[in-house]
């Protein structure tokens, strides 16, 4: 199995494109009328964890936009910075 082309210590391919982390989580909707609330892409029926998913698989990201043509790399970024800021919070235990 290929490795992902994807690393913690890179950041994901940007076309020659930077962007600043509002635009990228402007990318990541939330509407509770579609996949149950859970955040997807651009409003599109393509969950964040649909995409996390294809990428722990070990797709990359060129195969997932290859799969989901309506997909930019932008919006693989996007949800990749949305997981990370779910899990960035310090977690007290009592």
């Amino acid at each position: 199995m290929r490795a992902p082309e994807i690393y913690p210590d890179r950041p994901l391919p940007t076309c020659g494109k930077r962007y600043g982390m509002a635009q990228l989580m402007d990318r990541i909707t939330v509407n509770p009328r579609q996949c149950g609330g859970r955040p997807c892409v651009r409003g599109m029926r393509i969950r964040v964890s649909d995409v996390l998913e294809l990428l722990a698989s070990g797709m990359t990201a060129k195969q997932i936009m290859r799969e989901h043509p309506d997909l930019q790399i932008e919006d693989i970024q996007a949800c990749l910075r949305f997981a990370s800021s779910r899990v960035s919070h310090a977690v007290v235990v009592p």
